[in-house]
């Protein structure tokens, strides 16, 4: 076992359901809500679901403190970690850090490491954000983070109304947390992995390359993969597919 690190971020927590084990790591730039909303309480039927919210302010990140936080705050001795996008590093570093307590994975639209496309866009994240231009930063994650698909079959009033939406609920913290992405790198720890993994790619993703996904599946010995057709935020666009996808993997494995 890992030590839990000394400088842990703190967390904001919720415990939802009874029964197994399920931790929740959201993405950057994400909620609790935003990124798994319409999934805890199908999950809380027949889990104890830990929800714990990222530093909401410029907490300097690291993984391994962020993985031990995460930890820290289950409230199961044991649990499946559900990640999506960057917390799919940080479940996987928890995994590699404390594989007595985690009992499986399940790594959405995820990465091991950020290719160069990945950063030039944290990159335009950061300094929207620093420039205090809200507006911009709304439009880009609006075009990035969803298929053309979703963003061309909205009417024109619905996008204005969208990019207000997100514009006004910027996450705090979410400057700290693309600067974590930036640095994250699982690569070595993929091999390790030994518990039942289910990685899922949205095949539409714009902003994290679907190849990345892939490279989950294919480097956790055992590692089953799916795919939803949709963009980055794949459960804003196909929340049916995600939730089936889930409770599948949950009830297939025991977890």
């Amino acid at each position: 076992m890992t030590n839990i690190s000394a400088q842990r971020p703190a967390l904001t927590t919720e415990i939802h359901g009874s029964g197994p084990g399920i931790v929740l790591a959201h993405g950057g730039g994400g909620r609790i809500e935003s990124n798994f909303g319409t999934l805890i309480p199908l999950l809380a039927q027949g889990h104890t679901v830990t929800a714990s919210s990222y530093p909401a302010d410029d907490t300097v990140l690291d993984l391994d403190s962020l993985a031990d936080a995460l930890v820290e705050a289950a409230a199961t001795e044991r649990f499946t970690i559900i990640g999506f996008s960057l917390g799919t590093a940080v479940a996987v570093r928890a995994a590699a850090r404390h594989p007595e307590r985690v009992r499986g994975l399940v790594l959405a639209a995820g990465i091991a490491r950020p290719d160069n496309r990945l950063r030039l866009a944290l990159d335009l994240w950061r300094s929207l954000l620093a420039s205090g231009d809200r507006d911009s930063f709304a439009r880009f994650v609006l075009a990035s983070a969803f298929s053309p698909a979703f963003v061309n079959g909205m009417a024109a009033a619905d996008v204005a109304a969208t990019v207000d939406q997100i514009a006004a609920g910027i996450p705090g913290g979410t400057a700290a947390q693309a600067a974590l992405i930036g640095t994250v790198d699982t690569t070595a720890d993929l091999a390790g992995i030994t518990v039942p993994t289910l990685a899922v790619s949205a095949s539409e993703d714009l902003l994290v390359d679907p190849a990345n996904h892939r490279y989950l599946a294919e480097h956790i010995p055992g590692a089953a993969f799916a795919e939803i057709k949709a963009g980055h935020v794949f459960m804003a666009e196909q929340p049916d597919a995600w939730h089936d996808l889930v409770l599948d993997f949950l009830d297939r494995h025991g977890l």
